[in-house]
């Protein structure tokens, strides 16, 4: 609609209510990256690490993929700290784990509240995506330059072509692993995607994902250019469950694995299972995660070659603060963190005692 269209709708009805939204151009993802592009030595990285990724998934590298990071990034300087810090970490326990760092820009909410570094950069409620993408994709580069595969959730199908490109892994939530608009997403990415069970602890939703995510689809998108479009994908075969609890509690233990395992089966998919050490499975206790990780370490060691993979939420230090007056730097301002200091240790002690 052109403005002398819109000018006269707007004179013909001078009483009308306020409209109830407004829209502001962004760029779209093939402008965004032009403007901050991925290097041909770190995409050739990035292929790497999904192929690494997947080699562990599959089963034909015997180390635990470990997900690991803050519950999200909001502030550049301690994102960058933290990675540091897992990059000197990475090549120590190598032999056993393979570090994956949580680059999580979108957060959901029940309700309302801060949705991510994406949306609000600023931290103050003035909604700057323009700067929150550009902000994003930036942080980012400079984490995979300290040569550790990023994992993000992807929130927003529409937001996903702005990053994707940088991703190693990437999970699909809980609130919307049961959305045909995200299975249709995740069938046409190049890289290993894992679907959580359903917040009520149900196995069914993700199971279903999965399935439906393997198969190609012809579905309405946008493409490079953001322009509507019609999207055909092949199917993403590089899918797996992430365990993270419900609201009946923990669903990590060996009972809980074989139920998974038996499930998977039943659907004719593969067991390949990542614990999410956090949430329900934590009873929302961030220090708890390190004996959930002791579990799984144990479950292995015992033979349950089914879970390949476990997440933890952790910053540099622990909980988490509100999002009001001076914020401590280091802090969690989402979800609590694990400290750097247990992250730490919780590590070394999973990659020794695989050692045996």
């Amino acid at each position: 609609m052109n403005s002398s269209v819109s000018a006269q709708i707007a004179t013909a009805h001078p009483h009308a209510a306020p409209a109830r939204r407004s829209a502001q151009p962004l760029p779209s993802p093939a402008v965004l990256r032009q403007r901050l592009p991925l290097a041909a030595e770190l995409a050739d990285k990035v292929q790497a690490d999904r192929a690494a990724i997947r080699a562990v998934l599959d089963g034909s590298d015997p180390r635990l993929l470990v997900v690991v990071g803050p519950c999200s990034l909001h502030d550049p300087e301690s994102a960058l700290d933290y990675a540091r810090r897992l990059a000197a970490l990475a090549p120590e326990v190598d032999d056993q784990l393979l570090l994956v760092m949580r680059a999580y820009v979108e957060k959901p909410r029940t309700t309302v509240g801060w949705k991510g570094l994406l949306y609000d950069p600023h931290l103050d409620g003035s909604g700057d995506m323009a700067e929150g993408l550009a902000l994003s994709r930036r942080l980012m580069l400079d984490i995979l330059a300290l040569g550790l595969p990023l994992a993000s959730e992807l929130l927003q199908p529409l937001a996903a072509g702005y990053f994707d490109d940088l991703l190693g892994w990437a999970a699909i939530g809980a609130r919307t692993s049961e959305s045909q608009v995200h299975r249709e997403l995740v069938s046409g990415l190049d890289l290993p995607v894992g679907f959580k069970n359903g917040t009520d602890g149900s196995l069914s939703i993700a199971c279903d994902a999965m399935r439906a995510a393997a198969h190609g689809h012809r579905h309405f998108g946008v493409d490079d250019l953001g322009h509507p479009a019609l999207l055909e994908t092949r199917g993403n075969p590089d899918t797996h469950l992430v365990l993270r609890g419900g609201h009946c509690g923990p669903n990590y233990r060996p009972d809980d694995i074989a139920t998974a395992c038996v499930a998977l089966e039943r659907q004719g998919i593969a067991a390949r299972i990542m614990v999410d050490c956090s949430h329900a499975n934590s009873g929302k206790d961030p220090l708890r995660q390190p004996d959930v990780l002791d579990s799984v370490i144990a479950q292995r060691l015992a033979g349950a070659q089914s879970l390949r993979g476990v997440m933890l939420e952790s910053h540099l230090f622990d909980g988490c603060q509100p999002l009001s007056g001076e914020l401590r730097y280091g802090v969690s301002i989402t979800d609590g963190c694990l400290g750097w200091s247990g992250t730490e240790q919780a590590l070394r002690r999973a990659a020794e005692a695989l050692r045996g």
